[in-house]
């Protein structure tokens, strides 16, 4: 098989790209990436060198480019995980996320009906679905749920997210979409939490808390993340959108304070700051389609994998 990979230089994109080479060492995988200030090409350092590899760089908002690739390689399968994802950095500045994760995912979409790929997967966000109070007792969002983005980022995933529906079924295209929890692992940008309390703790500096610290989410390690896409890739159904969190929910300020734990830091360093303006409350999913379908369960334990996670930043 020979997949498109947007994004793969990225946090879960690069990821991805290594554990399916390990698992998968006869198909092609070709990486496209603009390079943005996320990327890090250090993270495909163990596939670069393989010949069932190929690395381009181009921007998926460029329509011509994007043919010429899809002409040239004449792909099997597409996965997206291309987007501009930073929350903060969406309430700044907005129109570079409708760009990149709306109308970047558009080019895709109909690249793939004009040279008749026969899948795409689209990477979204449990954020699409807005929050929940944090009291809330009943059954999670599940893939039916109304959106309601509260952020400029999630509502250009949700925006995309319907667009990758609309051309399941006006044009037949066989699309599928996951909505994932807050990842963590290995290469992820210094401005996603994890890494940021990491290296603040370890400069000796204060680490800012949103507002009581109280907002809550789920954390899914990126390789249950790889796994769960692979098996959606594989046996997902047409159309379909399928949610996958770790059961891991728990409040940022637990989170920040178990992480200075692992660092052997005082949690003096902790500081509160001015909430983010929209800040969501939770986002509690319901993943029992993917588990019944699918036959999918996160594999690794949190504790285990914060720590190894934790391990790995500091080197």
């Amino acid at each position: 098989m020979r997949l498109l990979i947007t994004g793969g230089a990225g946090f879960i994109g690069s990821n991805y790209i290594n554990w399916h080479l390990q698992q998968y060492p006869n198909d092609e995988i070709v990486c496209l990436d603009k390079l943005t200030y996320a990327a890090n090409m250090a993270a495909l350092a163990d596939v670069v060198k393989l010949n069932n590899f190929t690395f381009i760089q181009g921007d998926i908002c460029d329509e011509q480019f994007v043919e010429m690739c899809f002409a040239q390689y004449k792909f099997d399968s597409v996965i997206n995980f291309a987007a501009e994802s930073h929350v903060d950095t969406s309430i700044k500045s907005p129109a570079i996320f409708t760009k990149t994760n709306v109308e970047g995912t558009g080019v895709l979409l109909d690249a793939c009906v004009k040279f008749a790929v026969a899948r795409f997967h689209q990477i979204s966000t449990d954020e699409v679905y807005g929050d929940k109070p944090l009291d809330y007792d009943w059954r999670g969002f599940t893939e039916e749920a109304a959106l309601h983005p509260s952020s400029p980022y999630a509502a250009s995933k949700a925006a995309a997210d319907l667009l990758c529906l609309a051309y399941a079924r006006t044009y037949g295209l066989y699309v599928t979409i996951s909505r994932s929890s807050n990842n963590y692992g290995p290469w992820q940008h210094s401005e996603k939490l994890l890494p940021k309390i990491i290296a603040l703790a370890e400069s000796g500096q204060k680490i800012p808390v949103y507002g009581t610290g109280l907002n809550k989410r789920d954390w899914l390690y990126v390789l249950d993340h790889c796994i769960a896409v692979d098996k959606i890739l594989k046996n997902g159904k047409a159309g379909h959108i399928y949610n996958i969190a770790a059961g891991t929910e728990i409040a940022n300020l637990t989170f920040i304070k178990v992480v200075l734990g692992i660092l052997g830091k005082d949690e003096n360093v902790i500081e509160f700051v001015e909430d983010r303006a929209g800040h969501d409350l939770r986002y509690p999913m319901d993943c029992e389609k993917i588990k019944n379908e699918l036959a999918w369960k996160p594999h690794y334990a949190f504790e285990e994998s914060l720590t190894k996670t934790v391990a790995w930043y500091k080197g």
